[in-house]
């Protein structure tokens, strides 16, 4: 047996047997202890006694100081005493000329010894309340377990705690301000509290509450539910009638302190009574309710309850705002609670994949048999047995300031019992239950107090204590709050690591914001709670910040913040509104859309050109050769060399196009295209060949022919002088003619668009469209020869590359365009051009979303409303950000990583608001691509009569292939605007190039049938 001294100066820790601890104050045979037997002799005892003690047996022990008594002597010492007390008691009256120097000789051999073997004994009871290390972390990874069992909301087996969503899911970040009232009920156990809380929203600016407190009679906490509402709503009215400000319009906090279950911010049934109510008619109900019904009948002030709060989560929203973020709250009052914020995709019951929420612990609740079994002694099962709730709160009960005292006054009684405290004697008051409270216990164990102190307390309780006793009652309030803060550590240390692996983080830096009046009013218990945290969780790095009136202030930042995030949130949806396209706004566009693709067709002025690509067929699988494709379309130009036989083989050289070439003079940027296609003949050893070319110019085109095509305008940033209006297979052979070394037959000029539907073709005959969202977007499709006015024939069908970035251009999309896309606009190099495009192409989501969030970030929604200087710069926010932050496998944490590095100092609710706002700019850019697809396949269906298309769309663009949820929501629109059409989405492989080529060999293969 491990025995630890706490305070006692003159006994060492010592290792004793356990047969050695347990005789080590009672004399054999179960007779009573030594001091038992004093008092039952008496002081006539003494002197009878004096004779038969004047020649002590030789060979007995004896010491020179008691401070050097161990065990075995200490166990000599009582076995020959108590043999002497035998003698004593049944020995002959004395002479009448007692010798004093032998009655001297007693006492001075037994002085020593009795407050040894006392403080012995105590220590002896207070072993129980010893809790090793291992068995304060098998009850971290037991509550740690209970935790996530809970959380996963695994019934079977029942957890050992509840993990009770407060459907909190923010925390304070300074700028909250108002007036709002606060009601707390059952955190200061049979008062309640009323307060008018003023928040400046100003950092280091506060204004004090106004408060009330109102006793709560026995009758009204044990009687029926309706009596405690309604004398709730009266205390209010009271306190408000005397308050001088304007009461119009009332938002009121409640903090109930008492086991719920949350099901929104404003509801929250009562799952238990604690704390000693027992009000009938109220568990099971949702106290929210019965609260507002109360204020409804006493009918004296319009009164809005926004939230109820556990006192736990108002601890920790009433945590001054610091260099860490407070996450966790700890209370240790009349009872013990933890909350913190977990990621909601954990919270199975709420069915959430983004953000946080607050979760209420519940931890007094806790109960596994197998932890808390070895830590529980007798004095606690007694007074769980005398509790209201016996078996219930066990853990609670251990660390409560409610059971603290009454802990503290069953040891005392049990060692007055005993004769080891107080001469053996008691009074009504000690063994009264309740007379011992947390008050007394806090200043008993106090140092600084004074023996006076402790001795008046006990005096106060009906006692006569003794000198050495006051020393030993402030070892049992030491030993009792030892472990209660011990075990409240090994508690908050499990939260702690669900915390830390909740977030995926090696080290965890948090806020730990504590309240109740044992952490208030007792430093010790706080120094053993953080010393015990850090043995325990030594990869969290945890600061303790004292809470600031939770109950009060922080229930009053809970309804603040409540009512900022209603406001944000209103504000963002009217942000955001026009960016939610319904099924008629969507219909609108696809009829849009079909009318410009008419006239287009028609060669009537249209926003859609409706190009003619010469492109009259699609791959059938007998194409044969070696071709050579080129693909300009963006800062970077491939060469390819495609040899297609029952496959197709690519082998292909990316090369780099300067800026300054790509908006220098048009021979230069063509001369650089050539020098690239020289350099990959002669890697590839092509020197001297001649090979079909199929050319893939991912710019608008005005197709003459196959091998002809007139650039109409340059876009993504290309900007070459002498080209608009010009045919750039002429410019490309100019260049190849310059520079004589190359020999090169080009045969097809290529969109990529075109070159993007040929390469799914290849591998799916039903392939008649191509879509590219990318950097730009663009369509194309295979039309019937009849409708194109501008290409001689009416049998056969041909691709027509829509161009359908321009669509709008003309004002038909006015409707649907916001301030934000007017912005996006104004500053590109092509104003009023591309209007279609810049509300879906990858090229142009970014700068919309970075406008939106300098908007919402000047009405104080986003950021703390302070700008910075990163989100001012044009282009800073890269459309692949919206792929990342929409990303359903990044955490929150990831969310928020890749925004600092952005350097936007945000909080949680920030990355919440720039997900929804990426979200809203991502749905309606694949909404308008997916209502442009299901114009283009209802043309299809018409132009060939039938009641059901099947068709396939090869589809390219790093935009379609990286999002999310891009291609779902495309694909999802299509089938509501088309539902006669059935319709695959192919994603193609290499379309410019491998595209091309096919092309090229398509072209080929009709121009040797031709011949034939």
């Amino acid at each position: 047996m491990s025995l630890l001294v706490i305070g006692v100066p003159h006994i060492a820790r010592q290792e004793l047997r356990p047969e050695e601890s347990g005789q080590l104050l009672c004399v054999p045979g179960g007779q009573p202890p030594l001091w038992k037997l004093m008092d039952s002799i008496g002081s006539a005892g003494l002197r009878q006694g004096e004779e038969a003690l004047s020649h002590p047996e030789e060979g007995l022990p004896r010491p020179s100081d008691s401070s050097e008594l161990a065990p075995k002597q200490l166990q000599g010492w009582e076995d020959h005493l108590t043999e002497k007390w035998r003698k004593i008691k049944y020995s002959p009256p004395p002479k009448a000329n007692g010798d004093k120097g032998l009655a001297y000789g007693w006492t001075g051999w037994l002085t020593p010894i009795i407050p040894a073997l006392w403080e012995a004994k105590v220590q002896e009871c207070l072993q129980q309340f010893k809790v090793t290390r291992a068995q304060l972390q098998q009850i971290q990874a037991s509550l740690l377990g209970s935790m996530e069992q809970a959380l996963r909301g695994q019934a079977s087996p029942a957890p050992a705690v509840r993990m009770l969503p407060t459907y909190v899911g923010s925390t304070p970040h300074g700028t909250e301000q108002g007036d709002f009232v606060v009601l707390e009920l059952g955190a200061t156990g049979a008062s309640l509290r009323v307060l008018w809380v003023t928040l400046t929203g100003i950092e280091g600016h506060r204004v004090e509450p106004r408060s009330q407190e109102f006793v709560i009679p026995q009758a009204v906490m044990l009687g029926a539910g309706q009596q405690l509402f309604d004398f709730a709503a009266h205390c209010l009215s009271e306190f408000l009638d005397a308050q001088p400000m304007s009461k119009q319009g009332l938002q009121l906090g409640f903090s109930f302190s008492f086991p719920c279950h949350q099901t929104g911010l404003d509801r929250s049934t009562l799952i238990s009574w604690t704390k000693g109510f027992r009000c009938s008619g109220v568990e099971g109900q949702d106290v929210v309710q019965l609260l507002r019904d109360a204020i409804q009948r006493h009918g004296a002030y319009n009164i809005d309850v926004v939230a109820v709060v556990n006192d736990t989560v108002g601890t920790m929203m009433g945590c001054e705002l610091g260099a860490r973020p407070c996450e966790v709250g700890l209370v240790v009052d009349t009872g013990t609670n933890a909350c913190y914020m977990e990621e909601a995709r954990h919270v199975a019951v709420l069915d959430e994949d983004r953000g946080r929420v607050c979760v209420s612990v519940e931890w007094g609740s806790f109960s596994d048999a197998g932890a808390l079994g070895p830590v529980l002694t007798t004095f606690d099962h007694t007074l769980d047995h005398e509790s209201l709730n016996p078996g219930a709160q066990r853990f609670e009960k251990m660390i409560g300031g409610l059971y603290l005292g009454e802990l503290v006054r069953l040891v005392l009684a049990h060692l007055a019992r005993r004769g080891v405290l107080f001469g053996g004697g008691t009074s009504p008051a000690l063994l009264s239950r309740g007379s011992i409270l947390l008050e007394h216990v806090a200043e008993m164990e106090d140092p600084s107090a004074g023996a006076a102190r402790v001795h008046a307390i006990l005096q106060d309780l009906g006692l006569s204590p003794g000198a050495s006793d006051v020393e030993l009652v402030q070892h049992v309030c030491a030993a009792v709050c030892t472990r209660a803060a011990q075990l409240c550590a090994a508690a908050l240390a499990a939260v702690l690591s669900r915390l830390q692996h909740g977030r995926e983080q090696q080290t965890l830096q948090v806020a730990v914001a504590t309240g109740g009046r044992v952490c208030e009013r007792h430093p010790r218990f706080c120094s053993i709670l953080q010393g015990t945290v850090m043995l325990l969780a030594p990869e969290c790095d945890v600061s303790f910040i004292p809470s600031v009136d939770g109950g009060g202030r922080g229930v009053a930042m809970v309804t603040a913040v409540a009512a900022r995030l209603a406001a944000h949130r209103r504000l963002l949806e009217e942000t955001l509104a026009p960016f939610r396209l319904n099924h008629d706004q969507l219909a609108a566009v696809q009829a849009q859309m079909r009318k410009a693709m008419v006239k287009g067709l028609r060669g009537e002025a249209s926003s859609l050109r409706m190009l003619p690509t010469f492109v009259r067929a699609t791959p059938d699988g007998s194409e044969r050769g070696d071709f050579l494709a080129l693909d300009l379309g963006g800062t970077n130009f491939r060469v390819l060399l495609v040899r297609v036989t029952t496959g197709v083989q690519i082998t292909s050289q990316i090369y780099s196009i300067p800026e300054s070439v790509a908006q220098g003079s048009g021979k230069q940027l063509f001369d650089h295209i050539v020098d690239c296609i020289m350099d990959f003949q002669q890697k590839q050893g092509l020197s001297g060949q001649s090979l079909p070319l199929g050319f893939t110019f991912s710019f608008p085109c005005r197709q003459l022919g196959l091998d002809q095509g007139i650039l109409l305008n340059w876009t993504k940033g290309f900007n070459a002088s002498d080209c608009e209006g010009q045919d750039v297979v002429n410019l490309l052979r100019e260049a190849i003619t310059r520079r004589q070394a190359v020999e090169l037959n080009v045969v097809a000029i290529v969109n990529d668009t075109v070159g993007t539907m040929m390469s799914c073709g290849y591998e799916d005959p039903r392939c008649e469209i191509g879509l590219i969202v990318g950097t730009g977007t663009n369509a194309c499709y295979m039309e019937e020869l009849r409708n194109v006015a501008g290409v001689p024939g009416d049998s056969g069908r041909m691709c027509i590359n829509m161009e359908w970035g321009a669509f709008g251009d003309d004002g038909s999309l006015a409707m649907l365009s916001t301030c934000f896309d007017a912005s996006v606009d104004q500053a590109s190099i092509n104003p009023g051009k591309q209007r279609f495009e810049k509300m879906i192409s990858g090229m142009y989501l970014g700068e919309i979303v970075r406008h939106i969030l300098l908007h919402l970030t000047s009405l104080g929604v986003l950021f703390r409303g302070q700008q910075t200087q990163r989100l001012q710069t044009r282009d800073i926010f890269k459309t692949k950000f919206l792929s990342e932050i929409e990303s359903d496998s990044l955490a929150l944490r990831q969310v928020r990583a890749i925004l600092e590095d952005l350097g936007l100092p945000l909080t949680s609710d920030d990355a919440l608001m720039v997900l929804e706002v990426c979200q809203a700019v991502s749905q309606r850019a694949a909404q308008l691509c997916g209502a442009g697809v299901a114009a283009v396949v209802e043309k299809i269906r018409e132009n060939r009569g039938l009641e059901k298309l099947a068709v396939s769309v090869g589809v390219d663009g790093t935009l379609y292939k990286l999002h999310p949820h891009f291609s779902s929501l495309v694909a999802a629109t299509v089938q509501e605007l088309a539902p006669r059409c059935v319709v695959t989405f192919l994603q193609s492989e290499d379309g410019s190039g491998k595209g091309a080529a096919l092309v090229t060999a398509v072209a080929c293969r009709l121009a040797q049938l031709t011949r034939v």
